[in-house]
């Protein structure tokens, strides 16, 4: 009883004294005390943060200390910069953005790309479905751009050209791509302010430019912070080659992927854009292996003339008192690959005299009987 006594002392004494600041002797990262020291030059997007004034010190120590306290969510973040951070960088200089925006889609998505929220923001950048579209993004049951890098980023840099020239300044700008911007507005109106440190906003989006600001901070100054990785550590560049595709109807995608060289993985990782498991008919860019575009439409056309003529083999008509799941029963294949085969909803309705691919043996050896 005495050990188990001493032991949880021990232990709280421990917890109190790093939650202080005073760190035990061999700490494998700076105590949290030390990471509150900051530079009185901070700023974002090349506007300068008042951190002299004590309440936004505090409001950004706070959001420092928040995300630090979570170090792996960090680490994911420093680790992801190398696939997707080079791209976005290259796009916002090319137009002329200031760098500083790419923290924005750090805080907003942790660089995920099929990460949603609660309001039905989804992506590398958080659109909403509406805004994602006025800002030319394809939305709709077959391919979401939120969800791919370049369109999005894209559709990012307009948006913040736009809120940029309507309040000038980019710190509202960012506060804008987090509210809204005629929420934003009212609230400059009302408030008789321009200065985003002095507004009054809901409390998501007072907390956002500090999290951003946050992610910058430990972004520019890693070993500071206690996030010390290596090359090895981090993932790899995403490298790609990037072609155009004219589809004369659905495709599915396991096509695409061999005329690929790949899997069908790859291609959904490569292109998380694109929902369910083929490539709608119409013309698209797409995003493949890096070094396989070299052979892609000649071993393409090879593999989806193949593809077609295989379907017509394995065609089902629909007989009375059939339905979907006595059919893949009878077949002996899962009800969901029937599903996906056809493009159906589980709930969708099939009359008899419908047609029915069926990748199975038994389909062919039926219309030989």
């Amino acid at each position: 009883m005495k050990l188990r006594l001493v032991f949880l002392l021990t232990t709280t004494l421990f917890f109190v004294s790093t939650t202080y600041g005073a760190e035990p002797k061999e700490t494998p990262f700076p105590s949290l005390i030390s990471s509150l020291r900051l530079s009185s030059s901070l700023t974002f997007c090349g506007e300068k943060v008042p951190i002299e004034i004590q309440n936004i010190k505090e409001r950004l120590e706070k959001e420092l200390l928040l995300t630090l306290w979570d170090r792996p969510q960090v680490i994911l973040w420093l680790k992801r910069s190398s696939r997707y951070l080079p791209i976005i960088e290259k796009m916002l200089k090319e137009n002329k953005l200031p760098e500083d925006l790419k923290y924005v889609a750090i805080a907003e998505s942790a660089l995920r790309p099929h990460v949603s929220s609660q309001r039905g923001a989804i992506g590398f950048w958080q659109f909403v479905r509406q805004t994602g579209i006025t800002y030319g993004l394809t939305i709709n049951e077959y391919i979401d751009e939120r969800r791919n890098l370049l369109a999005s980023t894209q559709a990012a840099i307009r948006y913040f050209e736009e809120l940029h020239q309507q309040f000038r300044s980019w710190t509202l700008a960012a506060a804008a791509y987090n509210m809204g911007e005629e929420g934003l507005m009212a609230e400059i109106l009302e408030q008789e302010t321009d200065v985003y440190y002095r507004l009054y906003l809901p409390m998501e989006t007072q907390r956002f430019i500090f999290r951003v600001i946050s992610a910058k901070l430990i972004f520019c100054n890693q070993e500071k912070y206690g996030f010390i990785l290596s090359k090895q550590d981090y993932y790899q560049p995403l490298e790609f080659d990037r072609i155009n595709l004219n589809c004369s109807q659905d495709i599915p995608l396991r096509v695409i992927a061999r005329a690929a060289k790949t899997h069908f993985k790859a291609i959904k990782d490569l292109n998380p854009e694109i929902r369910g498991h083929y490539l709608t008919k119409g013309g698209h860019h797409i995003l493949i292996p890096k070094g396989s575009a070299k052979g892609f439409h000649s071993r393409y056309h090879n593999l989806l003339k193949d593809w077609v003529a295989s379907k017509k083999e394995f065609v089902y008509i629909v007989k009375q008192g059939d339905n979907l799941s006595s059919i893949a029963e009878r077949f002996n294949v899962p009800l969901a690959a029937l599903i996906i085969w056809n493009k159906l909803d589980l709930k969708a309705h099939i009359h008899p005299g419908d047609r029915l691919i069926i990748y199975s043996k038994e389909v062919k050896n039926e219309d030989t009987d």
